[in-house]
């Protein structure tokens, strides 16, 4: 897989030199499995997978009531985060926008298709899987995303 190959060369790098996060990578167990080949001969290997859950009604939720301020990038939510008058940014009075692809049908798509990819993936790396819960404030998210990897690096 070429992108596996891009990713193993960057990771080789002085800027991976003490660690690196691959962010959505890799999306199949062929991927995964490609990826650790190629790490294995640099003498590195993948210590920790964070899988963040959340579920698919919450996220279908978020998606499809989010609108957008298209010249700010403000986002509002008319579930979670409504505007103070409906369908206008807070601060300029301007029409907010609904993203064409934001629907529910497609967003359904889009995560039947994540979960068919992406299930098989967290299972190949099951025991460096560390499920972390992303309905909950950032705060706690990323507190959770620390603990997970400084127990893996206690590991060493």
């Amino acid at each position: 897989d070429v992108v596996a190959g891009i990713v193993a060369e960057a990771i080789n790098g002085p800027a991976c030199a003490k660690g690196f996060i691959l962010d959505g990578f890799p999306r199949t167990v062929n991927q995964a499995k490609i990826l650790d080949s190629l790490l294995k001969k640099q003498n590195v290997g993948i210590d920790k997978v964070i899988n963040l859950h959340i579920d698919d009604e919450l996220l279908i939720k978020r998606v499809t009531g989010r609108l957008i301020h298209p010249a700010s990038g403000r986002a509002y939510n008319i579930f979670f985060n409504p505007p103070k008058v409906a369908g206008k940014d807070d601060i300029t009075g301007e029409p907010l926008i609904h993203r064409g692809d934001d629907t529910e049908e497609k967003l359904r798509t889009r995560l039947q298709e994540f979960h068919n990819k992406t299930t098989p993936v967290l299972e190949y790396y099951n025991s460096k899987v560390a499920n972390i819960k992303a309905d909950d404030k950032m705060d706690n998210i990323t507190e959770n995303i620390r603990h997970a990897l400084d127990a893996e690096e206690k590991k060493k």
